[in-house]
Parts: structure tokens; C-alpha cells; sequence
């Protein structure tokens, strides 16, 4: 994964906002290296992130796949198809063309990181533009683990690349270790 943002898509309702949505949906959008990362891998998290069978209670929040490509659909189908059957369930998400993104506003890009003070400083620190902010990988990645993702192995192969201080490396330590314990 190279970078997340969230915004709003699948709707028709010009430059929606959080409190202005229109008809869109909540998502994320995601760049990755193929050549680190497949989409098939992409796609069991997405699948195993989230209950595929329940039914959307409404658009802004219905679970979706937006696919840019013939490849990504046939790979989308084909994985929620191997899903069904292994849980003999209907499941409900959709599988869409992408549309037009919307970047959310910035208070929502990065959540996790954002109600971590201390990441959230020395990340502003290093880049006080929301654009740069919100598109790098190491915020990114600081932010996924801070939400739970992410083993205390992988974050000693990746803490001297996040471009934290040693007091930040220590703090995200604990939490992924603590993280890492409740499981």
C-alpha cells in the first residue's frame, strides 16, 4: 500500500461534503504496488474486514468494490462468488465501476493518526500541507497501524522508514504491541 484517502463516490451530487453528501457513498481509496501487493490480496482484506451480508441500511454507508478495470471486476466477482460459497451466505456488497472521487475533508483523512497528538505533530511537522499529509505512505501506514492492522514484526522492518522521532518509534511500539496483546 503507497497511500489511503477517504472521500465520496457513486453519487451524482457535485463536490459532496460530509454534512452536503447527496446520494454518494463513504470510501477509501487506495494506491498500491502491484508488484508488492495483488489485488486479490487487497481484496481478502477487504472481504475479511467487513460483513458481507449485511444489508445496506442506507447508500452513504453500503459496502462496495469500485473497480477500474475488466481484471479487478472478474477478480471482485470471483472472490465475493468464493466467499458466498464458503460461507453459504448471500452476500450483499456491491461490485461497481469506480466513478468520480471526492476527497473527504481533511479532519477525516487519517483518523486513527489524527487522535494520536503526538503523530499527528510530528507528521504536520514533516508535511503542513493536507495534500502532502494526506498522500503519504508513512502517515498512512502509522495510521493503519494505530487502528490495529499491522504485527510488531512488520513495524520493525518499516519503524526506521516512518520518519518518526525515537519518542514517536517508542510510543507506536506500545501501541502496536498492546494492539498486538488484545487480539
Amino acid at each position: 500500500m503507497i497511500s489511503t484517502r477517504v472521500g465520496y463516490t457513486g453519487g451524482t451530487t457535485q463536490d459532496p461534503t460530509y454534512y452536503s453528501l447527496g446520494d454518494h457513498t463513504e470510501t477509501i481509496q487506495i494506491d498500491f504496488d502491484p508488484s508488492v501487493v495483488s489485488y486479490r490480496d487487497l481484496l481478502e482484506v477487504f472481504w475479511s474486514s467487513h460483513d458481507a451480508t449485511q444489508k445496506p441500511w442506507s447508500k452513504q454507508y453500503k459496502a462496495a468494490v469500485y473497480y477500474n478495470s475488466d481484471e479487478q471486476r472478474k477478480l471482485a466477482i470471483e472472490t465475493r462468488d468464493m466467499l458466498e460459497a464458503k460461507i453459504d451466505k448471500k452476500v450483499y456488497t456491491e461490485i461497481v465501476p469506480e466513478e468520480t472521487f471526492y476527497l473527504a475533508e481533511a479532519y477525516h483523512q487519517k483518523y486513527y493518526l489524527q487522535n494520536v497528538p503526538l503523530f499527528d505533530r510530528e507528521y504536520r511537522q514533516i508535511y503542513p500541507l493536507d495534500t502532502d499529509f494526506i498522500n503519504s505512505t508513512a502517515v498512512a501506514r502509522v495510521n493503519g497501524y494505530v487502528a490495529g492492522y499491522g504485527s510488531i514484526e512488520r513495524l520493525q522492518e518499516d519503524i526506521d522508514l516512518l520518519g518518526l522521532t525515537d519518542v514517536g518509534k517508542e510510543e507506536l511500539q506500545e501501541i502496536v504491541y498492546s494492539s498486538e496483546q488484545s487480539r
